[in-house]
């Protein structure tokens, strides 16, 4: 069987960790929506939620393809944008980039030691919705596309099972056929957020998640008339902080700030 070395680096935004590969230079000719399985396995490869791809693009400073750890293309990963974009703004120098994802223009910047990324607008948004079909029941849930979507609950479900709860919701046959992802979320006394994420395509749950922490802060200003700044608590004990603007009913200049970081480089020399 074939072997090839692969030049990596893995990452981690707020405890949402990725390997990444820099494949601007078109180095690498790779099927890697089945490398991503391999790479991303915590036992027998790196480990991690995700593998960010690097390109080069004709419309901004990079391009970022982002695959699932079930070797899955992803919608937006708000975590990986952040990782990706420190890693551009290393490797070039700079302190403002911008990279293309999904025929859509990111930019993202460094404030002291967090980035600062610039989402998309959200989009069918659906409040107080329910699902009778499904154990416990009904379960009330809203609905938001944050560049992936997502099922938000403010029920008191914080502390069940998320693998058995979140899997029967992200497979339920209302989000067919792409599924969801699906945030349980508290609300603390000092108005921020408490979340736990089950994420399709990893399949589990992950220790944060960039756009169902937009998802969630939404839908709770939605809900509560709350104003942003709003802070997210995740999994991994970090906090994601969400800006926004509310115009005619319609949210516009989402900013997802939080840590980034560079864990470590290698070399891997893996089967294809």
């Amino acid at each position: 069987m074939p072997k090839i070395s692969i030049d990596f680096v893995k990452m981690t935004g707020a405890g949402n960790d990725f390997v990444l590969v820099d494949n601007r230079e078109s180095r690498y000719n790779l099927d890697w929506v089945s490398l991503s399985t391999k790479l991303t396995d915590r036992r027998y490869g790196i480990g991690a939620d995700g593998l960010l791809v690097i390109e080069k693009s004709t419309h901004a400073d990079f391009q970022m393809n982002y695959f699932n750890a079930d070797g899955s293309y992803g919608g937006m990963c708000g975590n990986g944008g952040r990782c990706s974009a420190l890693f551009g703004m290393n490797l070039l120098q700079k302190s403002e980039i911008t990279f293309e994802a999904l025929n859509h223009i990111y930019n993202a910047n460094l404030l002291n030691d967090k980035v600062l990324l610039r989402m998309k607008d959200p989009h069918s948004i659906k409040l107080n919705q329910s699902l009778i079909d499904i154990e416990p029941s009904p379960i009330l849930y809203n609905f938001i596309d944050t560049g992936a979507p997502h099922v938000v609950i403010f029920e008191n479900y914080f502390d069940i099972d998320i693998l058995m709860l979140g899997k029967q919701i992200r497979n339920h046959k209302t989000f067919t056929p792409s599924g969801a992802n699906v945030n349980f979320v508290m609300i603390n006394q000092d108005k921020s957020l408490s979340i736990r994420t089950y994420e399709r395509g990893v399949e589990a749950e992950t220790f944060a998640c960039g756009t169902g922490s937009i998802a969630a802060a939404i839908v709770y200003s939605l809900k509560n008339n709350i104003k942003p700044p709003i802070d997210v608590h995740t999994k991994s004990n970090e906090i994601l902080t969400v800006n926004f603007e509310m115009k005619e009913d319609k949210f516009a200049n989402i900013i997802l700030t939080g840590s980034a970081k560079i864990v470590y480089s290698g070399v891997i020399t893996i089967n294809i």
